[in-house]
């Protein structure tokens, strides 16, 4: 069996006193693909922050795991489903998929060769390596959506978390993103949030239902 990665435990997230999301438990292990299913305003996206750590439970317990032991944290890759990346910032489409290894090598260092033909890769995977020189303020939104889930799977994390991940994604695209997924779970669990239960049961290995908040 493969080994857990995260375990939830019964945990309630709050914003202002008023729980959002009440004992919720679950664990992922290792190349699970677990889709989370829920009714708008639920906590679906609330959860994903609890699990990223930008948002503390009231109660319950997340733990983290590596090699099967218990760890502070894991390598985890993030596509929200609204991007807060300022289009006006004078970056090219290459260096926001590069800020995803940013935290692997050292301050004022250049990229390794590996690290430099990781990104071309990534850029190729997702399409847009004739667009790596860019400004992503030129991009369509489904563009910028591909470019940022580049930036979540370049450091090869350990789980990649997406929210609605379909939402932004232009129709070139969207029939190569499921395939992608597949592909990408055979060395990273994912955790993924959507409102289509149909593609939620083709992809995913397990799924919870998260209930309307009361």
């Amino acid at each position: 069996m493969n080994n857990r990665l995260i375990e939830i435990d019964r945990i309630t997230v709050a914003y202002d006193g008023k729980a959002v999301l009440r004992d919720i438990s679950f664990t992922l292990y290792e190349r699970d693909f677990l889709g989370i299913a829920g009714p708008n305003g639920g906590g679906k996206t609330t959860l994903l922050k609890a699990v990223l750590g930008l948002l503390k439970p009231a109660a319950g317990r997340i733990a983290f795991y590596r090699d099967g032991e218990p760890t502070d944290s894991i390598r985890m890759g993030y596509l929200p489903q609204i991007n807060q990346l300022d289009r006006k910032f004078p970056i090219s489409v290459r260096e926001v998929i590069a800020s995803g290894l940013m935290s692997e090598k050292p301050l004022f260092h250049p990229f390794s060769p590996g690290q430099n033909e990781c990104i071309d890769r990534i850029a190729s995977q997702i399409g847009v390596e004739e667009l790596s020189t860019h400004p992503v303020g030129e991009l369509s939104g489904g563009q910028l959506q591909r470019v940022l889930l580049g930036r979540a799977i370049v450091s090869k994390p350990q789980v990649l978390i997406l929210d609605e991940p379909g939402s932004y994604l232009d129709k070139q695209f969207e029939s190569h993103l499921y395939p992608l997924l597949k592909e990408i779970n055979r060395q990273s669990a994912i955790i993924m949030v959507s409102h289509d239960i149909e593609t939620l049961n083709s992809l995913t290995k397990n799924i919870i239902h998260i209930p309307a908040s009361r």
